[in-house]
């Protein structure tokens, strides 16, 4: 183990400092400053190698965190890398975006500041790049079946790179113009520059997988098509049908889905236009969504100059400390404060949106809103408390509601659950012969952990079904769910 009196000695959980918020909200470039690997080693040391390892049940891809913790404080790096990529593709993606449940489940965390396991992990593979430790690992041995995986987000991405690593002919279909899904188009670039994509699929294609960009399957590609090329194939699109606020005035200009805002800023950074077609810049933002997307557009309006952003939730506010009603070592909803809110802004909870009011040229001018509160069957109004707020740009960042159904779905004829996902059995197989499916698109919008070993574990399946046999790791089950 670590240091057996580590978690004795260093009670303190350091993590690394944000660049200053005047300094960093003038660039697009990631918010963190570097982090001395001493100090790293450091907090490596209070883990506790514990008994039983709630770690590893609060993360799905059983991250072997204990043993990794150890390598790190014995300064062998090099064995660490080996150990995290045993159990995660892509540990740079998780290591910057999940919210570590692994660290709500730390059995540290019960009594002190839980290990900082995320970013631990993130340390051990920004080192690997640095030092070359990161490697194309082609297969020895081709089978020559040939597989589709249709979507180039994080499970399809994990789902292509083992299975290539088995010998299998992979080519993955996007149609957006370039490979990462959300990391891509959704994850702004202060939160993860996209050089770290795109040295992944440097790394992917060196070991054999090939990426088809632009390619809308069911529209450029018919079903028919893909299924006659391939052996098998992997659905991993997503849950990209977003969820919607029909009040009055929707149809008002200003008023946008998160993920037609999103995009365009990403789009600037990545070098297609000089300025988005949708930007706050001037105007009096209202981001609709309390979650992480909304806070991606709360630091992407103060990035492009926003009057004033605020922020809406229906929820209650969180508590900040966790409550008994979601006792360790679950992983609990508190009030966190992220780099994009510490940029300034407001947030309002326990309202919600009545009406968009237009101005006579049918752009939004403000949101009448009302406080609410929980009943047994939802949400109430409570009487009195309706207001106007001025709003020059709104964003609905309120979640998905499951996979798009029109076109692929549809062709294929797979069975979807109550909820409009696709069902899965415990191999991540479809209801369809040699088409499976793995990430948000049958789990519904989940973490990207749970997509990273969804990914890996449907790669098991795909294997198997090939080839009657498989090596390559399952990670969990469709139908387990972890501490999450």
């Amino acid at each position: 183990m670590a240091d057996p009196k580590g978690f004795l000695k260093i009670t303190e959980r350091e993590l690394p400092a944000h660049r200053p918020v005047d300094v960093r909200i003038s660039d697009w470039r990631e918010v963190y400053e570097d982090f001395d690997r001493g100090t790293v080693t450091k907090q490596a040391s209070r883990c506790m190698d514990c008994g039983i390892p709630f770690c590893h049940n609060g993360c799905p891809l059983g991250n072997l965190i204990p043993e990794w913790n150890d390598l790190v404080y014995r300064h062998d790096w090099g064995e660490a890398i080996e150990r995290l990529h045993a159990t995660n593709n892509f540990p740079e993606f998780t290591g910057r975006l999940c919210p570590a449940p692994c660290e709500a489940a730390c059995v540290l965390g019960i009594n002190q500041p839980a290990v900082t396991i995320k970013n631990v992990e993130v340390s051990i593979i920004d080192r690997a790049w640095e030092e070359g430790w990161v490697r194309p690992q082609p297969p020895e041995v081709r089978t020559g079946k040939k597989v589709a995986v249709v979507g180039s987000g994080p499970a399809g991405l994990a789902a292509a790179q083992q299975l290539t690593r088995a010998g299998h002919d992979v080519t993955v279909f996007e149609r957006a113009d370039r490979i990462g899904g959300l990391l891509r188009y959704g994850i702004p670039e202060f939160k993860m520059e996209k050089r770290h994509i795109d040295r992944r699929i440097a790394q992917m294609t060196a070991e054999g997988t090939r990426f088809r960009t632009g390619v809308n399957v069911g529209v450029d590609l018919t079903v028919e098509q893909l299924r006659a090329e391939h052996d098998a194939v992997l659905l991993a699109g997503g849950a990209t049908a977003w969820r919607d606020l029909p009040v009055p005035g929707r149809e008002l200009d200003g008023v946008h889905q998160a993920m037609e805002y999103l995009p365009q800023a990403n789009r600037v950074q990545q070098g297609d236009v000089e300025r988005p077609a949708i930007t706050a810049e001037g105007k009096h933002v209202i981001v609709i969504g309390g979650g992480d997307t909304g806070a991606d557009c709360v630091g992407t309006a103060h990035r492009q100059g926003a009057a004033s952003v605020t922020q809406l939730e229906i929820m209650p506010k969180p508590p900040v400390n966790r409550p008994e009603s979601q006792p360790w070592p679950t992983m609990p909803m508190l009030y966190k404060v992220t780099s994009a809110h510490e940029e300034g802004g407001k947030r309002i909870y326990s309202v919600n949106t009545v009406e968009f009011l237009g101005d006579e040229q049918g752009r939004v001018r403000a949101l009448k809103l009302v406080d609410v509160k929980r009943t047994d069957t939802g949400f109430a109004p409570v009487e009195g408390t309706e207001r106007e707020i001025p709003a020059e740009l709104v964003t609905l960042a309120m979640g998905f509601v499951g996979p798009e159904k029109e076109g692929m779905i549809e062709e294929l004829g797979v069975e979807l659950d109550g909820r409009g996902n696709v069902v899965r059995a415990d191999d991540y197989a479809t209801t369809v012969d040699g088409v499976f499916c793995a990430g948000d698109m049958g789990r519904g919008q989940s973490l990207i952990v749970w997509a990273i070993a969804e990914g890996r574990s449907a790669a098991a399946g795909v294997d198997r079904y090939l080839t009657e046999q498989t090596a390559l790791p399952v990670a969990i089950p469709p139908t387990e769910r972890p501490l999450v």
